[in-house]
């Protein structure tokens, strides 16, 4: 049998690790997973509540303020945490990989190919960047639907809030909410788009296990450790 450290080296010899996500974006990314998760349930209850408290004679009874205001709180995290992604991916040096993913786009054959190898009829094509054209196209319509939450987002809130943050928004919220139509259509639309990012979530776990399996380069251990691990050529 083979000793424990010419295994190791035997491992080292096949396999590099490289850092593939930063602590900042290892934080971004847990603290937005629990704001979605956060904002989704209490977002059904307000559009539905599944919860009744118990009926008594004192004015207690405020569950569905509790709800509103978490999600509010959650609202606003999710909000600072989506400015700070999006100054980290304009401006940080450590972010230009997923710049560089934009120059894939209108490459035909990468989508040929990616396409492909999630169909298991290809290999993985070579990408410029940090994702591949598919994955770039999902967190592109990502952002977008997040912005639009964030915008319908605060319309609404401007409607309960009208000092603070409230006030200072209300103006140019109830502006863009005439633009598109009234508060009726604006909660529609709040709605409509938390589907959407629900069906991402979705998809994007479903990927992010796919590679971890297919590629075998610890896909997902990375968003814990930072880390990803490449066979040496």
């Amino acid at each position: 049998m083979q000793s424990k450290d010419k295994l190791e080296k035997e491992v080292d010899d096949k396999i590099e690790v490289e850092i593939e996500f930063t602590p900042f974006y290892r934080w971004h990314h847990w603290i937005r997973v629990f704001s979605i998760i956060a904002l989704i349930v209490t977002g059904f209850y307000i559009s539905v509540p599944f919860v009744i408290p118990a009926v008594n004679a004192e004015p207690t009874n405020f569950l569905n303020a509790e709800f509103r205001a978490v999600h509010q709180i959650f609202g606003f995290v999710l909000i600072s945490m989506f400015i700070a992604k999006t100054y980290y991916f304009l401006f940080a040096k450590k972010n230009k990989m997923e710049v560089h993913s934009f120059k894939d786009i209108f490459c035909l054959k990468n989508w040929v190919n990616q396409v492909g190898y999630y169909l298991f009829l290809t290999k993985h094509p070579k990408i410029s960047g940090a994702y591949n054209v598919i994955q770039l196209l999902a967190y592109v319509m990502f952002y977008i639907a997040m912005a639009g939450l964030i915008i319908t987002g605060l319309i609404l809130y401007v409607h309960n809030y009208h000092a603070g943050i409230g006030g200072l928004l209300y103006e140019p919220m109830r502006y863009i909410e005439a633009l598109l139509g009234g508060v009726a259509f604006v909660r529609e639309l709040h709605h409509v788009l938390m589907w959407g990012v629900i069906l991402f979530v979705v998809g994007h776990i479903y990927m992010v296990v796919f590679n971890a399996i297919h590629s075998k380069e610890g896909t997902v251990d990375a968003i814990f450790s930072g880390y990803k691990w490449k066979r040496k050529h």
